[in-house]
C-alpha cells in the first residue's frame, strides 16, 4: 500500500511536511501516521475510514487548497470537482495533476457564495479545514447540502478545540483573523452545525496529535512555511516515525490522538 500511496503523493506534488497531505517517500513517518489515522486506504478505495470513493462518484472538494485529496479520488475513477478561492492554487493543482494518468478533473475558482454548480451535482462532498475560515458557517453548509445528491455523503473536518486553545496562546494574532481562523468549533457545536444543515451524522473521528505538537514547535522556529525545515521540526518527525515503528507505537498514537487531536472529523449523509 505504501508504494501505491507514494505514486499518489508524487502526483499530488508533496515535497515537504505541509499538513494535512499525502507525504512523499522521504517523509514516511507522516504518511504512516496518516494511514494509521484512517486516511488513504488504497485497497478499499476509502479516502478516510467509512468514506469510500468509487468510479461512479462525482466528488466535490471545497476549499481544496493544494488539492492533496484530488489525486486519490481521481485514481479511484471518480470525477473530481475541486474548488478554492485561490486561483493560483487551483491553476497549479490542475497543471500538476493533468499530466498524470487519465483523470476526470474539473477545477473551479469560487468563494462558495454560491458554488457555480447545479443542485444535486455531487455524490461525495469534502470540506477539509475550511469551515473555521468562513464568516457564515450555516450558509456555507447550506450551499454544500444544495449541491449534494440525495443520499450524498460528506466528509467535513475542523481543528479540534484542544489544540486551538493552545494556539491562542502561541500563534500570532493573525492566526485568528481573516482570512485565517475566525472561530473555534467545540465538538458539540460542530455537530449541531452539521445536523442543523439537514445532514445525518454517520461517524466521528479525532486524529493528528503529531500535527498538534508540530504546530507548537513551528512557532518556536521562526521560519517560513516551507523547506528547509528547522531541525526541531525534522527531529520531531523522525522521533514520531521511530515511535510508530515500535510495537506499542500505534496504540500510543491512538491514545494521544484522542487526548489532543489536531482535527475533528464528521462523516454525514444527506437524506434520500
Amino acid at each position: 500500500m505504501i508504494n501505491a500511496l507514494r505514486k499518489i503523493a508524487a502526483l499530488a506534488g508533496f515535497k515537504t511536511n505541509t499538513e494535512p497531505a499525502i507525504e512523499t517517500p522521504d517523509n514516511d513517518a507522516t504518511l504512516h501516521d496518516a494511514v494509521l489515522s484512517g486516511w488513504f486506504k488504497h485497497e478499499t478505495g476509502e479516502l478516510f475510514t467509512g468514506f469510500k470513493i468509487s468510479s461512479g462518484d462525482i466528488v466535490l472538494d471545497v476549499g481544496c487548497g493544494d488539492a492533496p485529496f484530488v489525486a486519490f479520488c481521481a485514481l479511484q475513477g471518480a470525477k473530481v470537482i475541486f474548488a478554492d478561492i485561490d486561483r493560483e492554487k487551483i491553476s497549479a493543482g490542475y497543471k500538476r495533476l493533468k499530466n498524470g494518468p487519465d483523470m476526470a478533473l474539473y477545477p473551479i475558482v469560487s468563494n462558495v457564495n454560491p458554488l457555480p454548480l447545479n443542485d444535486g451535482t455531487a455524490s461525495k462532498i469534502i470540506a477539509m479545514e475550511v469551515l473555521e475560515h468562513v464568516e457564515d458557517p450555516a450558509s456555507f453548509l447550506s450551499e454544500l447540502v444544495r449541491v449534494g445528491r440525495p443520499g450524498a455523503q460528506y466528509l467535513i473536518t475542523v481543528p479540534d478545540p484542544s489544540i486551538e486553545k493552545i494556539q491562542q496562546q502561541l500563534a500570532p494574532e493573525s492566526y485568528f483573523q481573516k482570512p485565517n481562523h475566525l472561530r473555534i468549533f467545540g465538538r458539540t457545536d460542530f455537530e449541531k452545525h452539521i445536523v442543523s444543515a439537514g445532514l445525518t451524522i454517520e461517524d466521528r473521528a479525532y486524529y493528528g496529535f503529531f500535527w498538534s505538537i508540530w504546530w507548537c514547535f513551528f512557532w518556536a522556529c521562526e521560519q517560513d512555511h516551507g523547506d528547509p525545515w528547522h531541525p526541531i521540526l525534522e527531529n520531531w518527525r523522525k522521533t514520531w516515525g521511530l515511535l510508530l515503528k515500535t510495537k506499542q507505537g500505534p496504540k500510543i498514537k491512538q491514545a494521544l490522538d484522542n487526548f489532543m487531536p489536531k482535527s475533528q472529523a464528521i462523516i454525514a449523509r444527506k437524506p434520500q
